[in-house]
């Protein structure tokens, strides 16, 4: 005998499960939140950075010296560079390159490659220039301006020992600034006898008395090391030391510095 089964119909439960919904795709929306902040927080980080950037390049240009000067020197175009310096807060004690410090006088020494600072220049109502003959065998080959010397005035080495010059030397000038040098031959066809003026800067009230205790006699000038002072005024004067029998010889000691003593132009 043969069974026969009846298909049974889906139930209706099953009929009745839903499907997925479909969604509507929706456009991006510019206003989202987290788009805002981090357009923002891009934005934030390149702001700091080109700030910190310009504040490490925040230099101003400022005046500097091209070279040592003493005291006393009355600056020129050709004592001055200009730089680029990061000075924050200290910029306004030194001089901008706004400025034009040609033709002012130093009050200290400063040295190649120094800031110009404020503080360091003066009126130069109390200097003179004077310009004094030298033969050129008594200047040192190296001098130049804003270098400090000392200024001998000695007897005419021709003269002879037994003339009534007899040899005698006189400090005439003390620590006086060297403004400018003309004269100097230094081609293959110049003299010992070649004169070389060399301009100091002295006290307007002791220039009488320079003239004065040079006498007409032949100079010898001395350079120091250093341009730095030492509490003696630029330019002083050293009054001539009674008559030639009470001055010292020829390269004796005169306050404390030892003059070279002249041996006479080369003939």
């Amino acid at each position: 005998m043969t069974a026969v089964r009846t298909p049974v119909a889906p139930s209706a439960a099953t009929d009745a499960l839903p499907g997925p919904t479909p969604r509507r795709v929706r456009p991006p929306r510019w206003l989202d939140l987290r788009l805002v902040l981090g357009v923002l927080l891009v934005l934030t980080s390149v702001l700091l950075g080109a700030r910190v950037v310009s504040a490490a390049d925040a230099t101003v240009p400022v005046w500097a010296v091209a070279g040592d000067l003493a005291a006393g020197t009355e600056l020129t175009s050709d004592d001055l560079l200009a730089v680029d310096v990061r000075l924050d807060a200290a910029a306004g004690a030194y001089l901008s390159t706004d400025t034009r410090p040609e033709g002012r006088t130093l009050a200290r020494a400063v040295r190649e490659g120094e800031l110009l600072p404020r503080s360091a220049l003066e009126e130069s109502d109390e200097l003179v220039q004077l310009a004094l003959p030298v033969q050129s065998g008594y200047v040192p080959p190296g001098l130049r301006r804003g270098q400090l010397v000392d200024v001998y005035a000695v007897a005419d080495p021709a003269a002879g020992a037994t003339a009534v010059a007899d040899g005698s030397v006189s400090l005439v000038v003390s620590r006086a600034p060297v403004q400018a040098l003309s004269g100097r031959s230094e081609g293959v066809l110049s003299t010992p006898t070649t004169a070389v003026q060399v301009v100091v800067a002295v006290s307007a009230d002791d220039a009488a008395d320079v003239l004065a205790a040079i006498a007409g006699r032949p100079l010898v000038v001395v350079v120091h090391e250093s341009v730095d002072g030492d509490g003696v005024a630029a330019g002083t004067v050293t009054p001539r030391r009674g008559d030639a029998g009470d001055a010292p010889a020829t390269g004796s000691p005169v306050d404390g510095v030892t003059p070279p003593a002249p041996a006479g132009p080369a003939g």
